[in-house]
């Protein structure tokens, strides 16, 4: 049976009759993210490319034994996301000639190497890696992944690093590398300096408040996160986001401690805005070696004092304007010195001549020259 026959519609998809054996794209990205899982790099950067360019995002198999087909999502005439409904990244191949009737794309964007066996399903003009984390040093990361970015930037036109870390990394792999650090929406985000409604799940909760917004995984401390919360019960710490690759009974339970689930990024401001401090405390492995996280901007925008561990790209760039701290102990004094807005002389707390220096939108128009570069050389 045609594997678009008997297609259940869901209210985002694109209905079969329309598709009309596929369509036509500039543009096909690779992403290992569900695009509805949380806002990041990948979102902001592909719905601006999409502004002048019709793109089609492949997200990973997402097997649903109860579904015939796969969901194709219109996030907007010129941005569709495909959820293919199969068991492997190699078996997406089968699917593709129901979505998309051409195999010369102009443009591959991979954020995983991950979908390397794809390559051969299309004739693309030009290759280009955002390399935004080191997903081989994830927890449950294949073996082969690594193998397959070796293929990846050997067969990549041009590579973007998500931070400086990544950079000198990837920069020893390929001669056309180019840094584009976490960008920040401040515009979004400033929303927290203004008027709106605390949103009702975190504003019942005692103040003061030390908050994290984000992927809660391997990446945290969950044991410093503990560890602090029994130092400081007089604090609340709020952790918001959804769980990946650890389980509920590996979370930290005190009565200070409070999970409040994943939230809508156009929600974030709100629940920002009731952060006293505002807190990264990101643990010190291979998961977090080479991150440079989104939110330490994001932060900024929303002009909260920040604590964070010593992760390297924090240190490097924001160690004079984000507490960095090592121990529970250090963490409990920095989230008291903040409360207090006791002034640390050696701390200068200047966000916007930071956040005047980088804006997603900034970001996008000069990697869409970098890509127009390439093209032409």
């Amino acid at each position: 049976m045609h594997p678009l026959k008997n297609k259940i519609i869901h209210e985002d998809s694109i209905p079969p009759e329309e598709l009309n054996g596929g369509q036509t794209y500039d543009m096909v990205v690779f992403c290992h993210l569900r695009w509805d899982f949380v806002y990041q790099r990948p979102q902001h950067i592909i719905s601006r490319l999409s502004k002048d360019s019709k793109i089609l995002l492949i997200e990973e198999p997402w097997l649903r034994e109860n579904e015939t087909g796969s969901r194709l999502q219109k996030i907007s005439d010129s941005l569709h996301v495909l959820q293919p409904n199969v068991d492997s990244i190699e078996q997406i191949a089968s699917i593709l000639p129901d979505y998309i009737n051409t195999t010369n794309v102009p443009v591959a964007w991979f954020y995983s190497a991950a979908f390397v066996p794809l390559l051969a399903s299309f004739n693309f003009g030009t290759v280009v890696y955002d390399c935004m984390d080191e997903l081989s040093l994830f927890k449950g990361a294949p073996e082969k992944l690594i193998e397959q970015e070796k293929y990846l930037v050997s067969n990549a036109d041009i590579v973007f690093t998500g931070g400086k870390s990544l950079y000198e990394s990837k920069a020893l792999l390929h001669n056309n590398v180019h840094c584009f650090p976490s960008s920040v929406d401040q515009a979004h985000f400033a929303k927290a300096l203004n008027g709106i409604a605390l949103p009702d799940d975190i504003a019942n909760i005692p103040y003061p408040i030390t908050g994290y917004f984000g992927v809660i995984d391997e990446r945290i401390d969950l044991e410093l996160l503990r560890d602090t919360a029994v130092l400081k019960p007089e604090v609340s710490f709020v952790m918001i986001g959804p769980l990946a690759k650890i389980s509920e009974h590996e979370l930290p339970r005190l009565d200070n401690i409070y999970y409040l689930g994943m939230k809508n990024y156009s929600e974030l401001p709100g629940y920002l805005k009731a952060f006293t401090v505002a807190m990264m405390p990101f643990a010190l492995n291979d998961a977090t070696k080479y991150i440079s996280p989104t939110k330490t901007l994001e932060y900024m925008a929303a002009g909260k004092p920040i604590i964070s561990t010593a992760i390297k790209d924090v240190v490097r760039d924001y160690k004079n304007i984000v507490k960095i701290v090592s121990t529970a102990q250090e963490f409990a004094a920095s989230i008291e010195q903040a409360i207090l807005d006791i002034p640390d002389p050696f701390m200068k707390y200047d966000y916007n001549e930071i956040l005047k220096n980088t804006s997603w939108d900034s970001t996008v128009g000069k990697m869409k020259q970098l890509l127009l570069d390439t093209v032409t050389s």
